[in-house]
């Protein structure tokens, strides 16, 4: 019974932890990334925004997460330093894992 119970107890806690995993494809679009970066992040509302489809996870989040915190501020990260506020660390490590599977 108790074996049962431990592990009804780490299912149920595995269960919680991945139906809390954010959604990188739904933060992208709500959180308005698709508005300068394109509905499938490779076609940029203008020249100068950067294709983010395929990019590398790790590069995409540092590059959030250095604007978020002002440590970059050329090129287009003004125009982003603006919507940076409404992602947390999680949702910007889910939209970077989910542009890098975009081809």
């Amino acid at each position: 019974m108790k074996k049962s119970l431990v592990l009804v107890a780490g299912l149920l806690a595995a269960t919680a932890s991945m139906a809390a995993a954010p959604d990188g494809a739904a933060l992208y679009k709500d959180k308005t990334c698709w508005s300068c970066h394109g509905k499938d992040a490779k076609t940029p509302l203008t020249p100068t925004y950067p294709k983010l489809a395929g990019q590398n996870a790790e590069y995409a989040l540092e590059q959030m997460k250095d604007i978020k915190s002002g440590k970059r501020s050329n090129g287009q990260a003004a125009a982003m330093k603006g919507v940076m506020h409404l992602v947390n660390d999680a949702e910007m490590k889910a939209i970077a894992e989910w542009l890098a599977k975009q081809k």
